[in-house]
């Protein structure tokens, strides 16, 4: 009997998707769902990209050097200084999504069953990039009591083991919305330089921070060649369909060594760095407006939440999600309900369960993730749904 490989037998699911047929059926049955389970932005993509795209008129879509095109990583290189990272465009290799980005970091620098450290909760498609590469991750749990502030140093040095090779941060934070800050950082430095270990940070939801700013780990003086950059035009320019990330760093070795795989699956999409290139000439205010847009959504999805009877959440500090406690027993249970048993004016709404965000077995049951990707009026519309869900859920039986 054929068997399929014990690698493909333990890749995770993802918790964000694995609901999508119930909110497919509810559709079918005329229910409207309102998506607040998946990071795909509604602000429309710059009519600059899909523009340059157009008027390409390439006669030939040939392979583009395995890097990325030089004039992008050129143009690059000016989009980095202008958030204080110094690079240049050798520093750069440009990939598909931020997605490989991670997946290279990790083939690039890890040996198989060698361990990352993550804090949790943690973008969950991480788990499947550490099966693909043979590498354990190990997670320290922050907690919502904090607001998922960065667990102490102390947690982390007690997660430590000699496969230990490196620490993975995401910040803006997915799922979390945490947004590290200077001495945070700071101690990871430490950390990282007293164990010897690399950092990888993927910094997806650098433009959008709503207090204070992102510290970047290519910020952290006399850390150079510990620091890798994961990084991606999918939720800046809303264009996540583009497949187009990066990965950025000084160390010479990596960039070698990713160089390899890079080359390996030829070359990044053409026509996602043409427009990825023309949005390096989107004028300098451009987030602005997208970013106030995420402010105020972010301000009413979380006094709608914590006006609701037993629910917690704090305050996202930036990205576009925020997590929340729900007085239910299992998220997981409750969030298949509102797609197969519930709906309110012929609405529901679907959220993304929590627990699959964990890497800690138990923690999470009681926590979804919200992506505030909606307009004001429909995430008024889907907290109306979870308000009147929640009463309803929580009757006497």
């Amino acid at each position: 009997m054929l068997k399929v490989s014990q690698r493909g037998q333990v890749m995770p699911a993802s918790p964000i998707r694995k609901l999508v047929p119930f909110a497919e059926a509810a559709k079918k049955k005329g229910t409207t769902v309102y998506h607040l389970n998946i990071g795909q932005p509604d602000i429309e993509t710059p009519a600059l990209m899909l523009e340059a795209v157009r008027e390409s008129h390439l006669k030939v879509l040939e392979y583009s050097h395995s890097a990325g095109n030089e004039s992008y990583r050129r143009k690059l290189t000016g989009y980095y200084k202008s958030v204080g990272i110094d690079v240049n465009y050798n520093q750069i290799i440009v990939t598909t999504g931020g997605s490989e980005a991670i997946l290279f970091g990790f083939m690039a620098c890890l040996d198989a069953g060698d361990e990352v450290i993550i804090p949790e909760p943690f973008y969950a498609n991480y788990n499947g990039f550490a099966v693909a590469a043979g590498v354990k991750v190990v997670p320290v749990t922050s907690s919502i009591d904090t607001g998922f502030a960065l667990p102490p140093i102390s947690a982390f040095v007690e997660k430590i083991t000699p496969r230990t090779r490196a620490i993975v941060i995401c910040s803006p934070n997915n799922p979390t919305g945490y947004l590290y800050s200077e001495a945070e950082m700071q101690q990871l430095k430490e950390i990282i330089l007293q164990y010897n270990l690399y950092l990888f940070s993927d910094e997806a939801y650098r433009e959008f921070c709503y207090e204070g700013h992102q510290v970047s780990a290519m910020h952290l003086k006399g850390v150079e060649n510990h620091v890798v950059l994961m990084d991606t035009i999918s939720k800046r320019y809303s264009a996540c369909g583009a497949r187009l990330g990066a990965l950025v760093t000084k160390n010479v070795a990596v960039l070698e060594t990713v160089m390899k795989f890079a080359q390996a699956r030829l070359s990044p999409p053409s026509f996602a760095q043409i427009a990825a290139e023309a949005a390096l000439d989107l004028p300098a205010d451009y987030f602005n407006h997208t970013r106030e847009e995420y402010r105020e959504r972010r301000n009413l999805l979380v006094r709608r939440l914590n006006a609701m009877e037993g629910v917690v959440c704090p305050t996202p500090g930036g990205a576009f999600y925020a997590m929340a406690q729900l007085p239910v027993d299992d998220a997981d249970v409750f969030c298949q309900w509102l797609l197969e048993k519930f709906s309110y004016n012929n609405q529901t709404v679907m959220l993304a369960p929590a627990s699959g965000f964990y890497g800690t077995p138990g923690l999470g049951k009681r926590e979804v993730r919200l992506a505030y990707v909606l307009n004001i009026n429909n995430i008024n519309l889907a907290m109306d749904c979870l308000e009147q869900a929640l009463k309803v859920y929580n009757q006497p039986k």
